[in-house]
């Protein structure tokens, strides 16, 4: 009896895993393409200058948080979208894309109104500095026009990958993205008569590939048989699947919104800490993506299986996967902060760094290889086996208080009170990933958020 279980658990796993990477590897595929760009946009902006990398380094976080929400909206899409595909109930799926798609266009709305009339405003929320104000709001005034873009392509691609469509969507994106690294290379450099944009450039190529990108998926969503995508959809009314999409995706959207605001307030306190800093953090942070595509991917592709899988009532067996989620998406995060650690070489050739900000540059590296790993972790936990079960209350109330109670505070004491050095309020910010694990695992243990959130209409 002992071996018969034991046979069927190791075909279960195998069946699990792969599965897991029908899905893992293309969205690992689409981060590293999406890293790449990043990686891209820094070597070509270091021809530009040191001030061009901080600047659009800077202004990039009003697109992070803008992504961010986003986010928070794809995984109230997934959540829901991915356990009515196990239930097989297109129907509501298709309710979910409008409603989704109607309040991220709302949302994409404000942010472009920001970025395109006041975007010194927004700058000195991340720098005092003139010079990095000036460049970054050139920046915002061009890349402003994508984001209501933006909000379509989030939603279709959300859908998407709810119905196991996981291929079609890093076509999508890898299209888009590699549009936008020759995009850069044109406007940057002035290839094929092209004028010489700088910083202009990076975001009118950015601008441009979104709207292939949300051509491309107009395209393939109507080739989708399962679903059927059309203006009516959008305008299709459901009380109750409206109460529950904002039951499950306002949470969803309060964790990315409070997590992202986090960063973005590390990356006030850093603004503040020198450019030399911002602009050693900028190179570090592409390299600190390239190498956490797999684990990230793990858990977001984990949630789509999971979320399936507890949308047809089999939660024994989700209650296994996500233990063998949880594992393998440890090892993925030990093996890609390993493989940060060893880029160091790497760093002082991406870009050309003043004396400070190289110096900066091996010290930043290894405190996010120890971040990478926590991050690995509490990623697979908050967004991928939390929200397959419907609960994204968790990750907000955790966020909220080891972000917002804990690190922000301590980081602007540390830097503006006592003055410490830039590297130990750097180390300060970037622990939090490690107050948070433990009560994560708590909370997964207690398997209270494995529930199936379905209606029966």
């Amino acid at each position: 009896m002992f071996i018969e279980k034991s046979l069927e658990q190791r075909a279960e796993s195998r069946q699990f895993f792969k599965s897991l990477f029908t899905i893992v590897g293309p969205i690992a595929l689409q981060n590293l393409i999406s890293a790449a760009v990043g990686s891209a946009d820094v070597v070509m902006l270091g021809y530009v200058g040191q001030d061009a990398i901080a600047a659009v380094n800077l202004a990039s976080y009003i697109q992070f948080i803008l992504f961010l929400f986003f986010i928070g909206l794809s995984s109230g899409v997934v959540m829901l979208a991915a356990q009515y595909w196990g239930k097989k109930d297109t129907y509501s799926i298709e309710t979910i894309f409008g409603i989704g798609t109607k309040i991220a266009a709302a949302i994409g709305l404000v942010f472009a109104a920001g970025a395109l009339f006041v975007p010194e405003l927004l700058m000195k929320i991340f720098t005092n500095e003139e010079k990095l104000i000036v460049i970054g709001s050139e920046y915002l005034r061009v890349v402003g026009v994508s984001f209501v873009i933006l909000a379509f392509s989030q939603i279709y691609q959300a859908v998407l990958k709810s119905i196991e469509r996981v291929k079609q969507v890093t076509a999508i994106t890898t299209a888009a993205l590699l549009l936008n690294i020759g995009l850069n290379a044109v406007f940057i450099f002035g290839l094929f008569g092209a004028p010489k944009m700088g910083v202009k450039g990076v975001a009118l190529a950015t601008t441009i590939s979104r709207v292939i990108e949300l051509m491309l998926c107009v395209v393939i969503c109507a080739r989708v048989k399962e679903i059927h995508f059309s203006v009516g959809t959008l305008f299709r009314k459901n009380a109750i699947l409206l109460k529950d999409f904002i039951k499950y995706s306002v949470p969803a959207i309060g964790n990315e919104a409070v997590w992202g605001a986090g960063w973005s307030m590390y990356a006030v306190i850093m603004g503040h800490l020198g450019s030399d800093l911002v602009a050693a953090n900028s190179v570090v942070s592409v390299v600190r993506n390239l190498a956490s595509v797999l684990c990230f991917g793990m858990a977001y592709g984990g949630a789509i299986l999971l979320g399936k899988q507890i949308g047809a009532n089999q939660m024994e067996l989700a209650g296994r996967n996500a233990s063998r989620l949880v594992k393998s998406t440890i090892l993925a995060g030990f093996v890609g902060a390993v493989l940060l650690g060893l880029c160091r070489p790497i760093l002082f050739r991406i870009a050309d760094l003043n004396e400070q900000a190289s110096y900066f540059l091996t010290p930043l590296l290894y405190i996010n290889c120890v971040s990478l790993f926590g991050a690995a972790i509490n990623t697979v936990l908050i967004c991928g086996v939390f929200r397959a079960g419907g609960d994204a209350k968790w990750g907000l109330i955790l966020d909220s208080l080891a972000m917002w109670a804990v690190s922000v505070p301590i980081g602007f004491v540390c830097a503006f009170v006592f003055h410490l050095p830039p590297l130990v309020v750097y180390l300060i910010l970037y622990v939090d990933e490690w107050e948070k694990m433990i009560f994560n695992v708590i909370h997964y243990k207690s398997k209270k958020w494995m529930k199936n959130i379905t209606r029966e209409f």
